[in-house]
């Protein structure tokens, strides 16, 4: 038996589990199972303050599923991360996959059965981050194969959802995906999208404003407007470059950069176009992190440096003179972000994770404000947002949903041994 760990000195006491033995026979004190529809058995163990997922399948599925999200995360792309995988086991077992649990990641499950998980037009949150992940995906050159609510985890993010990978036994990597390859995968989450709705409305654990036929067939208009922003080309006269900020500033909106443009001219040289070169999700995030060091969603980040921004603001005309965004940010972060997190009670930190709470704050603050017609401080605002908001919200650190009385549905095997169709067959089809 092998045991082949991608970061050891982050995880040294994953040796300690017994993975000779089948892991339907395992019996740990913090084991729990993993609610929803899967092809493999899984646990999800607790050691230590850290939580992992273990998913048993075939020694092949199992390498080739700890390459591929090696090479994801490696790329900056969303998905759990990968801690370890098994092999060789004695009479020929199935080998296993162990992965960190995405902490204060939450099953479509428990967001679209409205319990307790309040997050406004969720049905257009949770398709927006769907469809923002699969676009991820494609531009990285990734064929998915099996594009589903339940092979997704959604992270809150600033009153948005985003959306992370976390099954891609069926996927595959190319340096690009052709026409033919995108549309493929973009049927197969449809297809995929739809049943999941509709097993839980047969279970009566979907929310009755959300139609799985509704929000099925708007994946495909949602991927092709995003794509065509993120890809297309865009012409513009030699003395309009005004356009061409635009299209940066749009680009910049949805969290993409741009890592070269490709300006030329065309005809006599009266117009000109602009290809871009988009490089990875995370414009935003990155700027924050480079900024304070502090990791976030992409709306949180964006939301975060807007109050760094109106911090500096606030300096500027306290002491009349302008400072550089970097020294401003790191007052902020010792004058404002990290006083209102050390004074939420240690217990409830487990609630959310901390760039959300103090998104949440500003937003609590931003209504008392509204309530009261008058400016509310932010740490006036803190104790009722910890009485009125976080002590009731369900913790989502390590979330276990109850399990879900969905029918079951009839799984197909993928009709190709290790990869998807190569391009031109998936263009065919």
């Amino acid at each position: 038996m092998r045991l082949q760990l991608a970061n050891p000195s982050t995880h040294p006491r994953i040796a300690t589990l017994p993975f000779a033995r089948r892991l339907d026979d395992w019996d740990l004190p913090d084991m729990h199972g993993v609610p929803g529809l899967h092809r493999h058995v899984v646990r999800l163990i607790e050691l230590g303050d850290i939580s992992y997922v273990v998913k048993e399948l075939p020694d092949d599925l199992a390498m080739r599923e700890y390459r591929l999200l090696r090479e994801l995360a490696e790329d900056g792309l969303p998905t759990a991360e990968v801690v370890g995988v098994v092999t060789g086991k004695p009479d020929d077992d199935d080998g296993m996959l162990i992965t960190r649990h995405l902490d204060y990641a939450l099953p479509y499950r428990s967001l679209l059965s409205g319990r307790g998980l309040t997050i406004p037009y969720l049905g257009e949150r949770l398709l927006d981050a769907l469809v923002g992940l699969l676009v991820r995906l494609h531009l990285a050159g990734f064929f998915w194969g099996d594009c589903s609510l339940s092979n997704t985890l959604f992270r809150r993010d600033a009153g948005a959802l985003s959306a992370y990978v976390i099954d891609v036994e069926t996927g595959a990597r190319y340096p690009t995906l052709s026409d033919g390859q995108r549309r493929l995968d973009l049927q197969i989450a449809t297809e995929n999208v739809a049943g999941g709705l509709l097993d839980l409305q047969a279970g009566g654990r979907l929310t009755a404003d959300i139609d799985p036929w509704e929000v099925s067939f708007a994946i495909e208009e949602r991927y092709s407007r995003l794509w065509a922003e993120l890809t297309q080309p865009d012409e513009f006269d030699a003395n309009e470059f005004f356009k061409l900020e635009q299209r940066l500033e749009r680009l910049h909106e949805l969290g993409f950069d741009v890592e070269e443009m490709e300006i030329v001219s065309t005809g006599d040289g009266q117009q000109m176009r602009f290809v871009p070169r988009v490089v990875e999700h995370g414009y935003h995030a990155e700027r924050l992190r480079a900024l304070t060091g502090l990791a976030a969603g992409e709306n949180q980040a964006r939301r975060l440096l807007n109050d760094i921004r109106g911090f500096g603001a606030e300096l500027q005309d306290r002491t009349g003179s302008t400072l550089p965004e970097n020294v401003v940010a790191v007052r902020w972060l010792d004058q404002r972000f990290e006083p209102i997190i050390n004074a939420i009670p240690p217990d409830l930190m487990s609630k959310l994770e901390a760039a959300e709470i103090y998104h949440q704050l500003l937003e609590h603050r931003w209504f008392l404000s509204e309530e009261a017609r008058v400016d509310i401080p932010l740490g006036a605002a803190l104790q009722s947002y910890i009485d009125d908001v976080l002590v009731g919200a369900p913790d989502e650190q390590v979330h276990l949903p109850e399990p879900t009385a969905e029918i079951p549905v009839i799984t197909m095997e993928p009709s190709w041994s290790d990869d998807p169709p190569a391009p031109d067959a998936a263009r065919d089809r």
